[in-house]
């Protein structure tokens, strides 16, 4: 099985905590040095550089968010993609089964009865079919009739 999902979304998870700890420190760094009581040039130049510093913390908060957007649209497109894989698996497999129960029976009945039948052509590429391993992304590939 492809991509564990809730490992994803717990790093979604951390991406947007860190996000929001990043912000906060940008918003105390400003805060703390505007309530400092000390004035002069050096102080104003100290803000400035403070308030340059606390927008490239807001813009790396702002990454971390958008950092966590984009797993997350990525965890929803595996589970998308999982899903996918466990229905053409399942569709997949009650086909073979019918086919393989088809070819069966049409070969009992041609023992019975002495004849060499030969089972339908479609029922022949099903039931001979080999699937991939379980959860694979092969199983997205998988052209069978009927399918």
């Amino acid at each position: 099985m492809y991509g564990d999902t809730d490992v994803l979304r717990r790093h979604v998870d951390q991406l947007r905590e860190q996000a929001v700890d990043v912000q906060a420190l940008a918003d105390q760094l400003v805060s703390r040095s505007e309530s400092l009581t000390w004035s002069g040039r050096a102080a104003e130049s100290m803000r400035q550089r403070v308030t340059e510093r606390s927008a490239r913390l807001r813009r790396a908060a702002a990454q971390h968010e958008s950092a966590a957007d984009s797993l997350d649209k990525h965890a929803q497109e595996v589970d998308g993609a999982k899903e996918t894989i466990e229905a053409v698996e399942q569709r997949a497999h009650a086909l073979v089964g019918d086919a393989r129960t088809r070819v069966a029976r049409a070969q009992q009945v041609a023992a019975e009865r002495g004849l060499d039948v030969l089972p339908e052509a479609e029922d022949a590429v099903v039931a001979a079919f080999t699937p991939p391993p379980r959860g694979h992304r092969d199983w997205l590939a998988v052209e069978l009739p009927g399918l």
